[in-house]
């Protein structure tokens, strides 16, 4: 990534990873594939990093008016995190993990809703969407909130050692004979948790349901060409050696309106409360220096 400077203060790059991934997650809850995805990456890159650029200039912002963040807030903003994590255990053995204290954790969330306060100022003219915005929104993209073709597996995964042809044929085997067992009639869950090498097999190697394109291309293939109860050829893709157990596929479907209501309001209020945002980020930009170098 390009180094990004406001006012002469460098944006870090884990502050333009964190908006990358809040755009791909943001787009991938509206319906964009990950094969769209992968396709405009590099957009999303530069995207990230004028987002990450309006952060820095909306904290900047922040601080200067010193908006006023009480205690109680700053309370409520942290027990709300503690539930997100599950429990103050949790979240106690995170805070050590990541070697900060309470004190400057507070003062974290202080700096995070001074700056949502100024957020709220800025879009507090923002219109909500109506009922009529959200069905004219609907009909003029029917096809986006579209539900693609989809499935339903698990799978077992064994990965080489090393990249030697020796490790390479002891995987191998090591997977083939897994899938002799699964044919022979053992629980493809219990094989999977005992010999699976991808964290699914905690699970019993469930992957859930997913779209095309998910997946990587030769796994992606095999699956989506196998019928419901299936147990696929091995699989070698670049993680390793896998076996496949398709246990549902679902067909392409339009999306119900109702189904979509609240996904669209939300797409609507994002994007308007952006574009006010937008004004009001470029108001700070044009006063400020911003380098890319």
């Amino acid at each position: 990534m390009q180094t990004v400077k406001v006012n002469g203060q460098v944006i870090p790059e884990e502050a333009i990873q964190f908006e990358l991934e809040r755009l791909v997650r943001f787009y991938t809850e509206h319906g964009m594939s990950q094969e769209q995805i992968r396709g405009q990456l590099k957009t999303f890159v530069q995207k990230a990093a004028e987002q990450a650029v309006g952060a820095k200039l909306l904290i900047d912002e922040a601080n200067r008016l010193d908006i006023a963040v009480s205690d109680a807030d700053v309370d409520a903003e942290i027990e709300k995190i503690v539930r997100q994590v599950g429990g103050r255990e949790a979240f106690d053995a995170a805070l050590a993990q990541q070697k900060t204290g309470l004190a400057d954790f507070r003062e974290q969330v202080r700096r995070g809703r001074r700056v949502d306060k100024l957020v709220e100022k800025a879009v507090a003219g923002v219109d909500e969407p109506t009922e009529a915005d959200i069905q004219r929104h609907y009909a003029e993209h029917k096809d986006e909130y579209s539900a693609g073709e989809r499935v339903l597996a698990q799978h077992i995964l064994v990965t080489p050692d090393g990249d030697t042809q020796t490790s390479k044929d002891e995987a191998r085997a090591k997977i083939a004979a897994v899938r002799e067992r699964v044919l022979g009639g053992k629980a493809f869950a219990a094989e999977a948790a005992e010999h699976s090498m991808c964290p699914s097999g905690k699970e019993g190697g469930s992957l859930g349901w997913f779209g095309r394109g998910m997946m990587v291309p030769e796994f992606d293939q095999a699956v989506f060409s196998m019928n419901v109860g299936d147990v696929s050829d091995i699989i070698e893709t670049q993680f390793g050696y896998h076996i496949i157990l398709k246990t549902d596929h679902e067909e392409p479907r339009e999306a119900d309106f109702d189904d979509v209501r609240e996904q669209i309001r939300d797409f609507i209020r994002h994007a308007r409360r952006g574009e006010a945002m937008t004004v009001y980020v470029d108001e700070l930009k044009s006063k400020a220096t911003i380098e890319y170098v």
